[in-house]
């Protein structure tokens, strides 16, 4: 069965490894980054700071890992925001060689069951490209509803790009 965990500074050389095994395919998704993140130092700092954020309580940084124990992807519930809004938004990444198996969608249902259970949010928010229809069903799959497009919304592949938005909000009301 596919979860989720916090991440650790021992997930570095794992995630490193499978983001130089699929550069060419995670490419069209991502921001343009220096050589250095994709190697064990480079993802240890990058956890670092994610543990911070994490500490200081604005994000949840998990790793989706298989029925193994092998990580196999990343997900985060980012930008946690309390208040009157009580809401956050959601990325994620799978392995090529895990995708189309349902580990994303798995991962997607444990993140937005922490996010309205353990953290008390009312809605998570996530965003693909245009074209990504994969992620858009994963999303689907999970009961987000599409409510708007993004014009020029993140430089990704280094160009900006348009997404779609979607929400989920809490079961709970």
């Amino acid at each position: 069965m596919v979860t989720t965990r916090l991440i650790t500074l021992d997930d570095a050389a794992a995630l490193a490894r499978l983001l130089v095994q699929d550069r060419d395919f995670l490419a069209p998704y991502e921001p343009l980054r220096p050589q250095t993140y994709a190697t064990p130092e480079g993802q240890r700092s990058d956890i670092t700071t994610a543990l911070r954020a994490h500490g200081q309580g604005t994000n949840l940084p998990h790793v989706i890992v298989d029925d193994d124990g092998r990580v196999i992807g990343r997900i985060t519930l980012n930008g946690i925001v309390r208040g009157a809004l009580q809401s956050c938004s959601t990325g994620y990444w799978v392995a090529r060689a895990a995708g189309g198996r349902g580990a994303a969608t798995a991962a997607v249902r444990r993140m937005t069951g922490l996010a309205f259970g353990e953290l008390g949010l009312h809605r998570v928010q996530a965003e693909t490209l245009v074209d990504n229809v994969r992620s858009q069903r994963v999303l689907q799959r999970n009961g987000f509803t599409r409510y708007g497009l993004a014009p020029q919304y993140l430089e990704i592949a280094g160009r900006w790009q348009d997404f779609v938005l979607y929400q989920l909000l809490s079961p709970h009301g």
